[in-house]
């Protein structure tokens, strides 16, 4: 395994298996805070209509071991969710761990997309990701990289025949948040795979991304970027 750390705290850990349990459990904060956090949605709402409080996964006990990661996931609603983020993350025993799909092209870039302005995280600039929900769960596991072949081609079209993932995983742990990266390595250029996106984009009616960015370098970087898609960059282009 190896690890590294930024200077602002971000730790990676380079990984080969992820062991992520669902195990059931009713989350405290979302019991003892629910009309709060409905009202805290209704408002959101009012301003992003499209907003759906779907049922998703969050997770506990975070633990790397050797090449391992573990963890203990469990169900809950998008508004208690987004409610933890929005108010400072006030349950500091529960993180949010997601997959995301880190498409390098055969000159090197990077592909992300910046999202549009009807999602919950407009105009962030993201791999393709999603937060896990009850479709990733496989008899007692959690699914990441089949939430990350599900996301990538639900945002951008295409299909795991349309790239190679790299054997290990580098997680990226900021404060409340683990995001599990997996390298897909494509045969295209930069410039071809973002016109291939942007195409299938075109044709969507309401399209999750509403633009697609190439990372050719830190310079690249941008602060609609959230901390754990920048340290994962630079530790790639080994700042």
């Amino acid at each position: 395994m190896r690890n590294s750390a930024g200077h602002d705290g971000a730790v990676i850990h380079r990984i080969t298996t992820l062991e992520l349990k669902f195990e059931p459990w009713d989350w405290p904060f979302a019991q003892a805070l629910r009309g709060e956090i409905d009202a805290h949605f209704a408002d959101l709402k009012r301003k992003r209509p499209e907003l759906w409080n779907g049922r998703i996964l969050l997770a506990r006990h975070p633990d790397f071991t050797g090449a391992r990661f573990l963890a203990s996931y469990f169900e809950t609603d998008f508004a208690s969710m987004l409610a933890w983020r929005d108010w400072g993350f006030p349950d500091r025993a529960v993180f949010n761990g997601f997959g995301m799909g880190a498409l390098r092209c055969a000159d090197g870039a990077f592909v992300l997309g910046e999202m549009g302005s009807h999602t919950a995280n407009a105009g962030r600039i993201y791999f393709p990701a999603g937060t896990p929900d009850l479709n990733d769960i496989a008899g007692d596991e959690v699914d990441i990289a089949g939430s990350i072949g599900r996301e990538l081609e639900e945002e951008t079209g295409l299909a795991p025949e349309d790239y190679h993932p790299a054997a290990h995983w580098d997680c990226v742990v900021t404060g409340q948040s683990i995001a599990m990266f997996k390298i897909l390595q494509s045969g295209m250029s930069g410039e071809a795979m973002r016109a291939r996106i942007e195409a299938n984009l075109a044709r969507q009616a309401q399209p999750e991304l509403a633009a697609i960015h190439l990372v050719r370098g830190l310079g690249d970087l941008s602060a609609h970027m959230p901390r754990f898609v920048t340290a994962f960059v630079e530790h790639q282009f080994g700042a």
